[in-house]
């Protein structure tokens, strides 16, 4: 008996999945879930608040409590098919079936059922016959401009008529059986009507929403919908070419050659700038886009999208892949379809045989046809981009070379830089000779500046950098070059290891220390070192007597010198949350990234090493990187890893405290170099762990 009651549970379950053939039924069906509380045939809808517009709810939108951007309300309602029995809860009762005629009143939508009356169409959706009548609410009437309404009602109802025929086909069809992109043949003149059935489980009819489906008839079936649906007759080209608002553009799709593809059959959606939109644009940016055919067709391919977008379709943004092969974002803002999260579209669902047409009112220029300045200045770079023509630059950035812009943020400059020789020197150093992706670039590659230096590349489990700039967001390729946004302005290498300290007075102790221990010879040669550098300052806060008997030691010092130089190259940018590296002598040194305020950017944190801050990161040498420390690096206590409770843990507190602290400062007090070499021996280091 167990096995038999689970057995119709799990069939129930798969019948019940089963019912949700369509986008449609499973927001339906969620619908339902969520108002099975109320009573049976309950359905949850959510309302626009300050709006009649309602939506059968799926997960996202009852969650988020909003559609378009607008806050909704709850309300609980018979879901299609069923009515209300007064005194018992829910909706028990299904509809009476009647014919069509008849539905129309039971639906709601008088109005249509009052002028089939007018247009002498009662008899016919009376009768036999087993039709689909898509029947516009009653405001969706009300809607209508008044001059439309009046000529549809003259003429001795056959304009009536005729409107309402293109409301009717032949034939019963479900909301399972209205298929994305169909088509059938109407009852006027077998103009079809065209259907979209989208993933979020709205359901359109030449770009106008069903609101109320499957209400079923003896004679067929009526689905209400929110508009009255006109005939349509032309494609796409046809209506942009005798639109004088679209005369530039109908210029622009001959010029590109898309004129057959708009003539064709297909599903598209052409965000179709007007005249005004093009007047918008500068003069000698439009011109040259128009003039560059490659360009110009990217251009109006990244206003067509692959499939058709009705605006009844859009609940929330959703990116959409276009013609041009990149993404725009279609989304709305109450009332308003919006593209990019911009409110431009002026004029909706304008339909053709072969797609829909919406007006916008600016032009919408993709990375693909743009000059590598344009990319520079629509982005975070346009401090950089303002640089780099005053640096006199302009013409590297405006023409037809294959090149890499390597731009900084506008916060990598902390104030406003006027444009020395030598910063236009660097800036020069920013563009390189060859057109690159990043994903394309690999560790140890070497690339080459208009300035003629050659760069590094950087690869790191959480960073990918050129010298000591990071890349810091997607590339933007444009018509001839690419721009790789960086963290940082970008210092190229100067000289080795040797010649950076050298060069400057901080360290002047620290080079004759590794003149002393031997090592000047290893860090002019090629390499990848990491040297953290203690500084004047960091030798000068060590005891005298310690510091003089160091410096006395060659052996010594070498092995306190190596202990601070790294066997790999590693920039600020490669540091993470948890980073070792291992030194030239010694078990290891423990980065991350800290900061002892909230951090609003990585540029807050600052690289410690072994607890120790870095003062100044990312000194750039030909054979290495030196980071500058304030204090001589000391290996970290060993960490201790015990299984015991943590009750047990709690009872040792004080205790590990006080070892901690005595550990330390016995580091500090006995003989500090002679430590740091013991603690480096890796044999050393596994008996304690």
């Amino acid at each position: 008996m167990n096995h038999f009651t689970l057995l119709s549970l799990v069939l129930a379950v798969i019948a019940t999945l089963c019912v949700a053939k369509s986008p449609y039924q499973s927001v339906l069906q969620h619908s339902r879930i969520r108002g099975r509380q109320h009573g049976p045939n309950v359905c949850a809808m959510q309302q626009i608040q300050g709006t009649d517009k309602k939506y059968f709810t799926n997960c996202k939108q009852w969650y988020h409590r909003k559609i378009c951007g607008k806050p909704t309300v709850i309300t609980y309602e018979c879901c299609p098919g069923y009515e209300k029995i007064p005194g018992e809860k829910g909706c028990p009762a299904a509809l009476p079936l009647v014919n069509i005629y008849n539905t129309l009143g039971v639906v709601g939508a008088t109005t249509t059922k009052m002028y089939s009356e007018r247009a002498e169409l009662q008899a016919e959706i009376e009768g036999p016959g087993s039709f689909t009548f898509f029947a516009p609410s009653n405001e969706a009437w009300a809607a209508l401009p008044t001059e439309i309404l009046d000529a549809l009602v003259s003429n001795v109802n056959i304009e009536l008529l005729n409107a309402l025929h293109y409301h009717m086909v032949n034939r019963r069809l479900t909301s399972d059986d209205l298929k994305h992109g169909a088509s059938y043949p109407s009852m006027y003149q077998d103009f079809d009507v065209h259907i979209h059935h989208y993933p979020n489980g709205i359901v359109t009819v030449n770009c106008a929403r069903l609101v109320k489906t499957d209400q079923h008839a003896t004679n067929g079936i009526v689905h209400v919908v929110d508009r009255v649906i006109t005939a349509i007759t032309n494609n796409i080209h046809t209506f942009i070419d005798t639109d004088d608002d679209l005369e530039t553009l109908r210029t622009a799709v001959a010029a590109a050659g898309l004129t057959t593809m708009l003539e064709s059959d297909g599903h598209y959606t052409v965000f179709a700038p007007t005249n005004e939109a093009f007047e918008k644009i500068p003069p000698d940016t439009l011109n040259r886009i128009l003039g560059d055919p490659v360009a110009l067709k990217d251009l109006l391919n990244y206003h067509i999208l692959k499939n058709m977008q009705c605006s009844e379709s859009i609940v929330a943004g959703t990116p959409l892949e276009t013609l041009q092969g990149t993404v725009l974002e279609v989304g709305c803002d109450g009332d308003q379809m919006t593209l990019n999260g911009k409110a431009i579209i002026s004029l909706k669902d304008q339909l053709g045989t072969n797609g829909v047409v919406h007006y916008i009112n600016e032009l919408l220029i993709p990375d693909s046809a743009k000059t590598l300045l344009e990319l520079a200045q629509g982005s975070s770079v346009t401090t950089a981009a303002k640089m780099f023509v005053e640096a006199g630059l302009e013409s590297h950035l405006t023409g037809s070379e294959a090149l890499t812009l390597l731009a900084p943020q506008n916060e990598a400059f902390k104030e406003a830089t006027a444009v020395t020789d030598e910063l236009k020197t660097l800036l020069t150093n920013h563009i390189l000779k060859e057109q690159l992706s990043s994903k394309s670039l690999y560790h140890g590659q070497v690339l080459e500046t208009l300035g003629g230096l050659n760069l590094r590349v950087f690869v790191y489990r959480n960073n990918l950098c050129i010298e000591n700039a990071c890349i810091a967001a997607h590339d933007k390729t444009g018509r001839f070059a690419t721009m790789f946004t960086v963290d940082k302005v970008l210092t190229p290498p100067s000289g080795t290891v040797m010649d950076v300290l050298k060069g400057d007075d901080r360290f002047s102790t620290l080079v004759g220390a590794i003149q002393t221990a031997g090592l000047t010879e290893m860090l002019n040669q090629a390499g990848t070192y990491t040297v953290f550098a203690p500084t004047n300052e960091a030798f000068s806060a060590m005891p005298a007597a310690d510091l003089n008997k160091l410096l006395g030691n060659p052996t010594q010092l070498a092995g306190v010198l190596k202990y601070h130089i790294g066997k790999e190259l590693l920039v600020s940018g490669g540091v993470g949350s948890h980073t070792r590296m291992k030194p030239l002598q010694g078990e290891r040194l423990e980065l991350s990234m800290m900061s002892l305020t909230m951090p609003t950017s990585r540029r807050n944190y600052t690289v410690h090493v072994n607890k120790v801050p870095v003062t100044e990161a990312d000194m750039m040498a030909t054979n290495g990187v030196v980071h500058a420390v304030g204090s001589v690096i000391q290996p970290l206590p060993p960490k201790v890893v015990s299984d015991e409770p943590e009750a047990a843990k709690g009872a040792r507190v004080f205790r590990h405290t006080s070892t901690v602290r005595t550990h330390r400062q016995a580091v500090k007090n006995d003989d500090l170099f002679q430590k740091v070499l013991r603690s480096h021996s890796s044999r050393t280091l596994s008996r304690t762990q």
